[in-house]
């Protein structure tokens, strides 16, 4: 923390703008060794806070690069520090040559993620909120870049410092009772504090259910595509990656293996399957992708179940359907530019209460029903974050978890009539696992871990 850092803060690549991040307490001694105005005549060092000035960087006598400098005095900075950005052109050369001269003049390189780990240190933002930095960068979808914009404005933050200091006031008033019993009185608080752990309990809960969600949208929906061979589930695939990925042919049996792809649909990141069809075989290595195409259903969010509507079902759809228990599952019966032979009503009356779509590969029909279809059954069709809180990180699930299971113990203990420094005992326990979520309560090394999955620059 006494030293000056410096990065690159974009991708190392040809650009029309590379930026070039310093922080720390010598950052504007720093930049004016290498940094000179137009007209000369301006000192960087000396200019207000917050302004953005032209001129070049020069490497002794060597003019290196035209760019614009912004210049941010501590504390008002991301990182709470003096932090000077240099905005030149972004060839890789210039931006290494820069980068290079910064650390000549007295910068050392930045650790991954060092510029929001200074910023969490420097109390900017606790640890939730930093971890947001990284989910931001790393989104994929619109409902992830909307949960991780939520959580960088502080609602984690604040759900967790509400509970925290619930819990804060009462583990004080036990134990200043339990110092001044001759003017405080407990008798019957256990009660009392039955209904306020209660509360809490029941916040956890809803935070804690709200986690296989904000799994998906994190990671994406796991997708796995059944149907049996012919049925159209390559064609489909295709279809919906808008290329030719997964090879289609009238060989029933062409796909053998599980083909995996990633896409968008409606803003909801799907990470789809193409699976074997399944049928009984006596080629082994058909076989071989059978069995996986049923261990992936088993473990899917949904399965996309493609039926041909120009055959009839037979054995090998009741196969599939017996597979759909505790899924959510999507019937898309597909070819419906053909003459039906399994009507949609046939089918409805198979799968029971799960969503049948008509759709055909061929003409690209039907897929927007599909994508509304996906989007209610995951996201209940529209998903604002502004007062909802949704879990997207494992760390807090887990720390939430064990804050639980804490208060779980106190209201054990008041039911058994138990003394009551048993609660404080067990009301600091859960302070501590829920302080750990917004960095109170977490050692050098878990700080350490996560922020060394951060991009160099950021």
């Amino acid at each position: 923390m006494n030293t000056t850092i410096a990065a690159i803060s974009t991708a190392v690549s040809a650009s029309g703008i590379g930026i070039i991040r310093i922080s720390g307490p010598e950052a504007m001694d720093v930049i004016s060794r290498i940094y000179r105005s137009k007209g000369g005549k301006k000192k960087i060092k000396e200019v207000p806070t917050h302004t953005i000035h032209y001129g070049y960087i020069y490497d002794g006598e060597e003019a290196v690069d035209e760019v614009l400098v912004m210049v941010m005095r501590a504390p008002k900075t991301f990182t709470g520090e003096d932090t000077v950005e240099i905005d030149c052109h972004g060839g890789v050369y210039v931006v290494k040559r820069i980068l290079e001269l910064l650390i000549k003049n007295g910068a050392r390189p930045a650790e991954p993620g060092e510029y929001t780990k200074r910023a969490f240190l420097n109390g900017r933002l606790d640890l939730s909120q930093a971890e947001a930095v990284g989910d931001l960068i790393a989104s994929q979808n619109e409902y992830a870049l909307q949960s991780s914009v939520s959580q960088l404005k502080g609602n984690i933050k604040d759900k967790i410092s509400e509970m925290r200091e619930k819990i804060l006031y009462h583990t004080a008033f036990i134990e200043t009772a339990l110092d001044d019993p001759e003017h405080i009185s407990v008798d019957g608080y256990g009660e009392t504090l039955k209904k306020v752990v209660d509360e809490i309990m029941e916040a956890m809960k809803r935070l804690l259910d709200s986690c296989d969600d904000g799994r998906i949208i994190k990671e994406g929906v796991r997708t796995v595509i059944l149907g049996k061979p012919n049925a159209g589930k390559s064609s489909l695939l295709n279809v919906l990656l808008g290329e030719d990925r997964a090879i289609v042919t009238d060989i029933a049996g062409t796909t053998r293996d599980v083909l995996e792809e990633h896409l968008n649909l409606k803003g909801i990141s799907l990470n789809i399957m193409d699976t074997a069809g399944i049928r009984d075989t006596e080629d082994i290595v058909e076989q071989i992708g059978v069995q996986r195409a049923k261990k992936y259903a088993k473990e899917a969010d949904l399965i996309l179940y493609v039926a041909d509507s120009s055959t009839a079902l037979d054995e090998n759809d009741e196969e599939i359907i017996e597979l759909f228990e505790g899924r959510k599952v999507i019937v898309l019966l597909n070819k419906s530019d053909l003459e039906p032979v399994t009507t949609e009503q046939i089918l409805k009356e198979k799968v029971g209460e799960h969503p049948v779509i008509c759709v055909s590969a061929k003409d690209e029909t039907g897929f927007e029903q599909l994508e509304d279809t996906l989007k209610n059954m995951f996201l209940e069709g529209s998903l604002s974050f502004n007062d909802e809180v949704c879990i997207t990180n494992m760390r807090h699930k887990a720390a939430l978890m064990d804050a639980k299971e804490s208060l779980k113990q106190v209201t054990e203990s008041i039911a058994q009539d138990m003394p009551e420094d048993f609660f404080s005992i067990d009301l600091m326990s859960a302070y501590e696992s829920l302080g750990t979520i917004i960095g109170e309560a977490v050692d050098d090394d878990l700080v350490n871990e996560i922020f060394s999955k951060f991009c160099m620059g950021k």
